[in-house]
């Protein structure tokens, strides 16, 4: 059997495949199995932050692989310690913990939530309101966390104490604050799955000013947004914001599993030992990894994302069958009038890989895709919209 037959018999149905088998990519360009090339605007959801087999990931990668590949999170290891230190003085945090994943970064801020809300206010204070259209994972938890109701029609009783507010809507994110006992606040700055919505700054301010008012933690997720992809090395960077915890992975392991939850001195110390852990979680690898994506994401590194998502932003705006496009940075969300799922059929059949998020066609770049690669994606892009 060949690859798609074997995938089909023996691999769980849960993902919606393309009937595209890629074997091998370099930089942002990919190959399927019978050779034919495509500019990946996916980047595997954001992961692959500097494409495929970037020589400096896979150097420092390999280089770890030769001293040690895991051990328990009961010793130390350099690579977890030093990722920790370039993350807290790039964001500005006091601590980290890591796990392997976005959802558990977030479970871990859940649950740091609803702990320092218990000491600092009562243990009925647990409730965290998060956004309508937002998407915080796929564990029991964070699938209630997530704000959309498709999410909710299966595997019931999800974890109670989730109440939801309409984002950029001040007034139903008051109602909610103050009609429930709040530990948190969570939200995405750009709501990826749920459409590239990009919150207004006057939203933020209003989050952050309720979370003074009524003493509540602020919690971002930047498990999409984060690591450079909005043109910041984070999101509340673009905002003048300074939030309590945050959340982030994808991009951050630059394509192996890591995730993080990182803390501010008012959160920094509510675990203690034994209160949280993740097996694999700052596992050596992927810290090995992370570190060579973080080094690179300097001042003059996030000057040239932001120039590559205004000349795409500047060409496709007001060409023929695109309506709107939003987002931000290397995060973008175009609103075509053909069907988004017909948009994407073309592009692939053109030689683009782009995503989708509700009605839009969604891209999300290697962040040092080329301008020469940039120019020839947005040319299939149109074509596919016309």
């Amino acid at each position: 059997m060949n690859t798609k037959q074997l995938d089909k018999k023996y691999i769980a149905n849960t993902y919606g495949r393309f009937d595209l088998h890629i074997v091998e990519g370099k930089g942002s360009l990919c190959y399927d199995d019978n050779g034919k090339e495509y500019i990946d605007l996916g980047s595997g959801i954001g992961v692959n932050a500097f494409g495929y087999s970037d020589k400096v990931w896979v150097d420092a990668v390999e280089e770890q692989l030769h001293k040690i590949q895991h051990t328990s999170n009961l010793y130390y290891t350099s690579p977890c310690a030093r990722l920790a230190e370039i993350m807290c003085k790039k964001s500005g945090m006091q601590k980290v913990f890591f796990a392997n994943s976005g959802a558990e970064a977030n479970e871990c801020a859940i649950k740091a939530a609803r702990e320092w809300a218990a000491v600092e206010k009562g243990e009925e204070y647990y409730t965290i309101v998060t956004l309508v259209n937002s998407f915080h994972g796929r564990t029991v938890t964070t699938l209630a966390a997530t704000g959309q109701d498709v999410f909710h029609e299966k595997f019931n009783p999800l974890t109670p104490g989730f109440v939801y507010a309409v984002a950029n809507d001040k007034e139903d994110l008051r109602e909610k604050v103050k009609n429930n006992k709040c530990a948190a606040i969570m939200f995405e700055f750009v709501q990826g799955e749920g459409g590239v919505v990009p919150l207004d700054k006057d939203f933020v301010e209003e989050i952050f000013n309720l979370a003074k008012e009524y003493n509540l933690l602020t919690i971002a997720d930047e498990v999409q947004t984060g690591n450079g992809r909005l043109g910041d090395i984070y999101g509340y960077m673009k905002y003048g914001v300074n939030p309590d915890i945050v959340t982030t992975a994808k991009g951050l392991g630059g394509g192996l599993p890591i995730g993080a939850a990182m803390f501010n001195q008012k959160t920094m110390d509510v675990y203690k030992p034994g209160m949280h852990g993740s097996t694999f979680g700052g596992n050596p690898i992927a810290a090995a990894g992370a570190i060579s994506i973080m080094e690179r994401l300097t001042d003059d590194f996030m000057n040239e994302v932001n120039e590559k998502s205004q000349y795409i932003i500047n060409a496709l705006n007001g060409a023929k069958g695109i309506k709107s496009i939003s987002g931000m940075g290397l995060m973008l969300g175009i609103e075509t009038e053909k069907d988004a799922g017909e948009v994407i059929a073309k592009c692939m059949e053109l030689g683009a890989l782009p995503l989708k998020a509700k009605n839009k066609v969604r891209l999300l770049p290697p962040l040092n895709i080329s301008m020469e690669e940039i120019k020839k994606a947005v040319e299939i892009i149109k074509t596919a919209c016309m």
